[in-house]
């Protein structure tokens, strides 16, 4: 099986080093990584740090990098259609996400009959709480939209996810052939699920970590973002 990793990134130098060296580090028994880095118009090092490793690891790890900045949707799709693997994953470069999760998300593919999964933050949490952990979130404001914009993501498509911003998703490479993504922005993320659930594709949800990091750590989404997914999903609802 052969995993591509894609890995967009704007102004990350701070995590980009770090998370790469995670990403290349975990091990996946007969799988080979094929790490897609797209740089969107970074100016701080952070191209720098990626050339570096696709020099010095030249058979994992393979640049697309944009002069201007346009956004996540743009870089994802960029690396997604450059993708050759089997399975095809999108890994932020802000160590929010564990790379290690891979093994969890890949297993679910032994199942011939999947071709979706999604990591979930809520069921790690859940997991988490468990074991008497307290689920962590950034901002109260940002966890509560997350969590109402999978409702109206459920109600619009008759769906039973508990995470649908989550940047943990992945999929068959044959099943992103059959979607048309166009999205730009943060966007990206409800117009791919609203695509999936529009074609009948049962999202499979595993239970992952998260490590939120803040706005002075660099986060870099807005509370406007939330309105476009809903709007996002509105609009591919009634398409």
């Amino acid at each position: 099986m052969k995993l591509s990793i894609i890995i967009p990134f704007y102004n990350e130098s701070a995590t980009l080093r770090q998370l790469l060296d995670k990403v290349l580090a975990v091990p996946l028994d007969g799988v080979v990584k094929e790490i897609l880095c797209v740089n969107d118009g970074s100016r701080d090092g952070s191209l720098e740090i990626a050339q570096e490793f696709a020099r010095l690891n030249p058979n994992e790890v393979q640049l697309i990098s944009f002069t201007k900045n346009g956004g996540k949707g743009r870089a994802v799709i960029a690396g997604l259609k450059q993708a050759t693997g089997d399975i095809l994953i999108v890994q932020d470069a802000d160590l929010e996400y564990e790379p290690e999760d891979f093994r969890t998300i890949l297993k679910m593919y032994d199942d011939p009959r999947v071709c979706v999964v999604f990591g979930s933050r809520i069921l790690g949490a859940q997991r988490l709480q468990g074991n008497g952990a307290v689920p962590r979130h950034s901002y109260e404001r940002y966890y509560w939209g997350g969590r109402f914009v999978t409702i109206v993501a459920n109600l619009l498509f008759a769906a039973h996810l508990t995470d649908e911003p989550t940047c943990y998703k992945s999929l068959r490479r044959e099943v992103l052939q059959e979607l048309d993504l166009q999205s730009s922005g943060f966007e990206f993320c409800p117009e791919i699920t609203a695509k999936l659930l529009r074609r009948g594709h049962r999202i499979v949800e595993v239970p992952i970590r998260y490590y939120p990091r803040s706005f002075e750590q660099g986060k870099k989404i807005r509370y406007t973002d939330g309105l476009k997914a809903i709007w996002t999903l509105l609009k591919l609802r009634c398409q």
